[in-house]
C-alpha cells in the first residue's frame, strides 16, 4: 500500500470534481426528462470542462511539486527541457 499523497491543490480539485458530479446528475435529469438536445449538449460540455480543468490542475501540481523534488535543484542553463515539458501540459 502507497502512502498518503496530497498536495494544496487537492481539496479544491476535489470540491470541483464534486460540483461536477452534482452537475452531472442534473444532465441525466435532465435527459430522463426529455429537456431539448441543445440544452443538454451545452451541460455536458461544461461538466466537461470542469473535468479537464480539474485533470490539469492536478497533473500541472503533480509536475510542479513532485517533478522538481525528482530532479532536484539544477542550474539555470539545465532546467530548459524541464520547463518546456511543464509548460506544454498547459495545452492537455
Amino acid at each position: 500500500m502507497s502512502e498518503k499523497h496530497t498536495h494544496q491543490s487537492h481539496p479544491d480539485i476535489a470540491k470541483r470534481l464534486k460540483r461536477a458530479e452534482g452537475h452531472l446528475r442534473s444532465v441525466v435529469a435532465m435527459i430522463e426528462s426529455g429537456r431539448p438536445c441543445l440544452d443538454i449538449a451545452q451541460q455536458l460540455h461544461a461538466v466537461e470542462k470542469a473535468i479537464g480543468q480539474a485533470k490539469k490542475t492536478l497533473i500541472q501540481d503533480h509536475l510542479d511539486h513532485c517533478l522538481e523534488n525528482t530532479i532536484g535543484q539544477l542550474p539555470r542553463n539545465q532546467r530548459h527541457s524541464i520547463d518546456e515539458f511543464k509548460a506544454i501540459t498547459k495545452y492537455l
